[in-house]
């Protein structure tokens, strides 16, 4: 092993001695013998199988096999999910064939981040994955269930499942993917258009046709954002099956995997097998494995949020610092966009997550010693799923790359370190994205233009008045201020202005899209400008350096200067209302901090006071 990855594994484990000792022990508590529906009363489970089949009723009533939850993002708005409208029924058939039983546990909602970005329900996003949380907790508190089923791909879907998830960690758990669509107009094209459209030179019309020859049908967007990297945690974390998160929806492999998980579900239950809950699967390592694979695939900044969120919930405390030295010591292996041209389905060609984890294994940089749903030893996902004359198995999977313009090899990356890095300075710690970079922006030293929402920008765009290098300082998009939202409209201006020649970069305390990282982001910004942080008192025309390389934001701008500034925060009503966000006031006022997970919850799961 690394030695950097064994000390910083060593460093989680100590610094969560007793918050992971809390969650065992409650696990522990809530673990039952035998299926867990004999403790209700009668009239209790006559309520939970009222609705079922007449053998289904039989079988739950004989106390002898297991009945599996499902819980489900299910909708069809979000191209990612609205496969999973048949799932339920396969899954049910393939379980009763086995002489098991599920049901549809709850649903939670999913919203998709591509339909809300710069639109005002994008303030509700982040805030979204702690009630699914909550949602799922809902749908497994009937206590009827031996193990469950987590159908959710995208953004907020995946952490929010695997926060309740870890709630009820004395259930086995899986995920089961639904794969993405295949690939449309590549995604040069579709980024060249939008551009092109942010200066006026294309219509709305012919925006609109690029974007729906991108985003086409059923199934996930192709490209590498917060979706697809929640797919490849899943898999370095072994709760789903291997190689199988980028097998195209509706095929015959994607029914067959589907089946499978089902099956494989039962033999981690009390009564088909070897009882493995989720809470004796994820554990220090794991997270330390997601954040690998997080850093040598280039992946979703939005995971500097989300990983933090879900470690927490199992008692494991991880922060931005083991995040960094993570990065230093892995090689970026994969280019996907938004830092490269190939897409999830050309991955998958190159061998996916079989190549990855395998040279990842070599390197010594993941912790191959882990528990997964398919056995002990991520080894066991350097498989390649096959369905063949109606048999559904796997193989030895590619330990090399088909294609090393899409996955290099640990001797020959891309990059030597991984695609994110911690930020530190006087204002605040901050994270970026790195993967999509060249040299020559990593290092921007140049006046700050002080923004208070994402469309002032975009105005002062079309005004003409951004025609020169600066920082963009977008604040008061916290958490607390107005949910984090993802500012996916900075992109197209400052992406034209990068192409004239001009150094821009990006300074906030808000998101940026999964997708993004063409323009210098140092996002995240903590303690956010309505907390109290150093980003409240920037003026236009501070100077202020900006250097990736080292790792550092610094506000040139001296300290008896700063503190003669008296912060005058923005009238913030408008972020208050509207979209439902009057019904989130108590979640913006009691989230925590972006370096914390900007969660509800403490680390034993209670709500925050």
């Amino acid at each position: 092993m690394n030695h950097i990855i064994e000390e910083v594994t060593q460093k989680i484990i100590e610094r969560s001695v007793e918050s992971r000792k809390t969650y065992l022990e409650r696990i522990e508590l809530a673990k039952g013998h035998g299926v867990n529906r004999n403790r209700l009363g009668c009239s209790n489970l006559a309520h939970a199988m009222a609705p079922m089949k007449v053998e289904e009723k039989e079988s739950l009533s004989k106390m002898e096999s297991p009945n599996i939850a499902i819980v489900t993002a299910y909708n069809d708005m979000l191209s990612a999910h609205e496969p999973y409208k048949l799932y339920p029924t396969l899954i049910k058939r393939t379980l009763m064939d086995l002489g098991a039983t599920a049901q549809v546990a709850g649903g939670v909602p999913a919203m998709c981040d591509g339909v809300t970005q710069s639109q005002p329900g994008m303030e509700l996003s982040l805030f979204s994955r702690d009630n699914i949380a909550m949602g799922t907790a809902i749908a497994l508190s009937h206590n009827v269930y031996d193990g469950a089923l987590y159908l959710g791909v995208c953004d907020k879907i995946v952490p929010g499942l695997l926060i309740g998830a870890l709630a009820f960690g004395h259930l086995p758990a899986m995920f089961v993917p639904a794969g993405p669509m295949p690939s449309g107009i590549s995604n040069a094209q579709k980024a060249k258009v939008r551009q092109e459209y942010a200066q006026g030179k294309v219509s709305q019309d012919s925006l609109l046709t690029v974007e729906a020859a991108s985003y086409h049908s059923s199934g996930t967007c192709t490209f590498y954002g917060t979706a697809n990297s929640n797919q490849m945690l899943l898999e370095m974390m072994g709760l789903q099956l291997p190689n199988s998160s980028f097998v195209n929806t509706n095929t015959s492999l994607r029914e067959a995997l589907t089946a499978k998980a089902a099956e494989t579900i039962l033999t981690m239950t009390n009564f088909k097998g070897t009882y493995k809950p989720i809470a004796e699967i994820i554990d220090e390592k794991s997270f330390v494995n997601a954040i690998v694979g997080l850093m040598a695939t280039g992946g979703s900044t939005n995971h500097t949020l989300h990983i933090i969120a879900m470690a927490r919930a199992a008692g494991i405390i991880i922060n931005w610092d083991d995040f960094d030295a993570i990065s230093k010591v892995t090689p970026l292996l994969c280019k996907m966009y938004p830092n490269g041209q190939a897409d999830v389905n050309h991955f998958r060609d190159a061998g996916g997550m079989s190549v990855v984890i395998a040279q990842l294994i070599k390197a010594g940089l993941v912790h191959n010693d882990v528990e997964t749903v398919v056995g002990r030893g991520l080894k066991n996902y350097i498989v390649e799923p096959k369905h063949t004359c109606g048999d559904m198995h796997f193989e030895a999977g590619a330990e090399t790359s088909h294609d090393e313009d899409v996955i290099a090899s640990v001797e020959h990356p891309f990059s030597a370190e991984g695609g994110l890095k911690l930020l530190n300075g006087n204002l605040g710690r901050s994270v970026i994205k790195t993967s999509a970079l060249k040299p020559e922006q990593f290092l921007i030293e140049a006046e700050a233009i002080v923004f208070e929402s994402q469309d002032a920008l975009q105005h002062a765009f079309k005004a003409g008045e951004l025609e020169r290098d600066f920082i963009a300082v977008v604040r008061y998009q916290g958490p607390k201020a107005n949910g984090m939202p993802e500012l996916h409209g900075l992109m197209p201006p400052l992406g034209v202005l990068q192409d004239k020649g001009f150094k821009v970069a990006i300074l906030t305390d808000g998101r940026m899209s999964g997708a993004s990282g063409k323009v210098p982001s140092a996002i995240h910004c903590s303690p956010e400008a309505l907390t109290g942080g150093l980003l409240a008192k920037v003026q236009t025309g501070d100077l202020i350096r900006f250097d990736a390389k080292n790792g550092e934001v610094q506000l040139l701008v001296e300290e008896e200067e700063l503190n003669r500034r008296i912060v005058q925060t923005p009238d913030l009503s408008s972020n208050q209302y509207g979209f439902g966000r009057e019904l989130f006031s108590s979640i913006r006022h009691s989230v925590g901090l972006a370096e914390e997970g900007a969660s509800l919850f403490d680390l034993s799961g209670k709500e925050r006071a």
